[in-house]
């Protein structure tokens, strides 16, 4: 398998299990009336919209609308889908153990634990990426990069 190749593996693979953080957000809000909480449930509406439009930016052909930054626009967004999931994760352990805009969080249903695996893979997919694309833009120097 060449270079470039895993690269777009691990980057499709991070993009779905951030879609699928988003996913896990928009199910607590609907089927766990998570619409009803002040605050958190606009944070879990903007928490799907935010993975959806990040993870549709991995998947997307960006390098070839965008030009010679195409591929530092899907940087951007590997570093945005890593920042989205720590922010779900730093949001789930502070409500875990103290109110977070005025709700606490208590147990791991299977919600959390899934929320909690997805977020952990979304990190690792999306830094694995960052880190295969740094080793093969360091062997070209002055030259553009690919997704």
């Amino acid at each position: 398998m060449t270079a470039r190749r895993s690269t777009t593996i691990v980057r499709w693979l991070g993009a779905l299990a951030l879609l699928l953080v988003g996913v896990d957000h928009i199910y607590e809000y609907y089927g766990r009336d998570y619409q009803a909480i002040p605050t958190i449930g606009t944070l879990f509406v903007l928490n799907f919209a935010s993975a959806l439009i990040v993870a549709v930016g991995l998947v997307a052909p960006v390098p070839r609308f965008a030009g010679r930054f195409g591929a530092r626009l899907v940087d951007l967004f590997a570093l945005s889908g890593i920042g989205i999931a720590c922010g779900t994760l730093a949001g789930l352990l502070i409500s875990e153990s103290r109110p977070l805009f005025g709700f606490r969080e208590f147990g791991y249903r299977s919600e959390v634990v899934i929320s909690i695996g997805l977020d952990v893979a979304t990190v690792v997919l999306l830094a694995t990426f960052l880190a295969l694309r740094m080793r093969s833009d360091s062997g070209r120097i002055g030259g553009t990069a690919t997704a």
